[in-house]
């Protein structure tokens, strides 16, 4: 299954500068594969060493996240349209690859538990087919009021 832009923006209530999926290539019951198209563009290079940008790792984590969210909204049953997530914890995170503009984040979650209303993945962000960011997301879906 594959999802672009418009049918994320469906899904998720993030919007700019926070909306940070392009595009889903992958996705089965217990994993998914997202695309972010890492560019100049982005409103956080201006001050995130500017004269040498890289992309905040809280914000891989967060994309990762993104990923993960939309594969719980589209696998869950009975999910309310005003559906959000927020994070509970994030364990074992590790940065092993700068990612900088022009390089595509692939990000790979696999569902490790999955209970009602709260998910367990792990996380794991490529550039170039080498691992940039990794670490386990634990997240819980609430309707928004």
């Amino acid at each position: 299954m594959q999802m672009d832009i418009k049918e994320i923006m469906k899904k998720l209530p993030h919007r700019y500068p926070f909306l940070l999926v392009d595009k889903i290539t992958e996705m089965d019951s217990e994993s998914i594969t997202g695309i972010k198209n890492v560019t100049m563009n982005e409103p956080f290079f201006q001050g995130h060493f500017p004269d040498y940008p890289v992309m905040p790792g809280v914000l891989i984590i967060e994309a990762m996240a993104q990923v993960a969210g939309i594969h719980t909204i589209s696998t869950a049953e009975n999910v309310p349209d005003n559906v959000l997530f927020f994070f509970m914890g994030v364990d074992g995170v590790k940065f092993r690859k700068q990612v900088v503009p022009g390089d595509q984040l692939v990000m790979k979650i696999t569902v490790l538990k999955k209970k009602r209303d709260l998910v367990k993945a792990k996380g794991e962000a490529y550039v170039d087919g080498v691992l940039a960011c990794e670490g386990e997301l634990t997240a819980i879906m609430r309707g928004s009021e």
